[in-house]
């Protein structure tokens, strides 16, 4: 079983190939979910993910074999720490993705100089695929997660988290396969037995959780936080999370893109699906941790700029920052205009508008007017629409 000895060796293997990424307080983020928050910045990798510490790991001891190619099956980021340590090492890369991950780091991962296979419609097809190429072609398969090496690799975050913060008191990490949390709870443990290690899975990818809670919930076919979207953990990683990991939570989508977007906006830092789960898990129950010393890992910053773009578009309706506003009058000249004006007198911007006079259900001297508008909150959207009534129009929200 993995020991606080293994990851520390990992930690002198890999110490002048990896960064020791900052790990930070938040003040807002505290002020926010009533705990003290820390951000361990994992996104500022040189792949923009924590996951090139244990493939490097895994890497070395490869090269000192004599091992002279490897395969694995990843969703992105895996891939990338992979694709660009063997690379480096001189290693040829073979890497299979499920043929829907994500074209950011499906594109990256070719930069780095892999090989790479699109194969079935999820990771564990992936696997399958991977593990046949491995004995075809006499590949190293590197697992992304259920191997020794690996999470030992991981685990070298909690040595620098609790070398950076001793009295952290909580440590709130994502749960895919299992093999980041297996590690850093694997040293925090044995550093500091009284610290709480909390794992948090999202709700439509909760295999990790109801291994271990004995419970049934039923899995999804896609989550915005891909990076944990695994099927099945691993047999190894089980045994270490039932073994070391006090407690397990689950997020919804929502929560997570809310997480993405308070980190863009409050730390001015981009993290993916995954890398805001921990900090979905506090925003959810923030009485959980309420007062507590808590340490999260923003474990990757590969989000597709698309998927991006529409996390901060909910984000801004959620916040009030974009309204839809319908408006009913008489189609007269100037009328337009008039409302124009009074959602201008009002402090908000016009985003979008709509003139509909065929396709809607009013008549045929009437017009149906719908904004989209930029405004500073819901209480910001509520005084425009009294400003609209009060000038005799018909106005609601929708």
């Amino acid at each position: 079983m993995l020991e606080l000895a293994d990851i520390q060796a990992a930690a002198a293997r890999i110490s002048d190939q990896v960064l020791d990424t900052p790990f930070l307080e938040s003040r807002t983020l505290s002020q926010v979910t009533g705990a003290q928050v820390f951000l361990k910045f994992e996104n500022l990798q040189f792949t923009a993910s924590f996951k090139e510490r244990g493939a490097l790991n895994k890497l070395l001891a490869l090269v000192d074999q004599g091992v002279r190619g490897v395969v694995a099956a990843s969703a992105g980021n895996h891939a990338q720490g992979l694709a660009h340590h063997a690379q480096r090492l001189g290693l040829r890369a073979v890497i299979v993705m499920p043929q829907h991950a994500s074209m950011v780091k499906v594109e990256r991962t070719r930069g780095f100089g892999a090989e790479v296979v699109l194969h079935g419609d999820s990771f564990d097809a992936a696997r399958a695929h991977a593990l046949a190429l491995a004995a075809s072609q006499h590949l190293s398969f590197v697992h992304a997660f259920d191997d020794p090496l690996v999470m030992a690799g991981q685990g070298t975050i909690g040595l620098e988290m609790l070398r950076a913060q001793p009295q952290l008191d909580s440590l709130v990490i994502a749960v895919g396969g299992g093999g980041l949390i297996a590690g850093i709870a694997t040293a925090a443990k044995a550093i500091r037995p009284g610290i709480e290690v909390v794992g948090v899975q999202t709700s439509r990818f909760p295999a990790m959780f109801n291994a271990i809670k004995g419970t049934a919930h039923g899995q999804g076919l896609n989550s915005i936080a891909d990076g944990i979207a695994v099927g099945t953990p691993g047999q190894l990683t089980r045994e270490i999370v039932a073994r070391q990991v006090d407690d397990l939570l689950l997020v919804d989508e929502g929560d997570i893109e809310q997480a993405i977007v308070m980190l863009l906006e409050i730390e001015k830092t981009v993290v993916e699906g995954a890398g805001a789960a921990g900090l979905a898990a506090l925003l959810k129950a923030p009485a959980r941790f309420a007062g507590r010393r808590v340490g999260l890992v923003l474990s990757g910053g590969n989000i597709d700029p698309l998927l991006l773009q529409a996390i901060i578009g909910h984000g801004m309706v959620r916040a009030g920052r974009l309204a839809r506003v319908r408006v009913n009058t008489r189609d007269n000249p100037g009328m337009l205009a008039q409302i124009t004006s009074l959602i201008g007198e009002s402090g908000a911007n016009i985003d979008e508008v709509h003139h509909q006079r065929t396709f809607s259900a009013l008549s045929a001297q009437s017009v149906e007017i719908e904004l989209v508008l930029q405004t500073r909150n819901p209480a910001h959207v509520q005084e425009v629409l009294a400003r609209l009534r009060s000038a005799g129009f018909e106005a609601v929200m929708y």
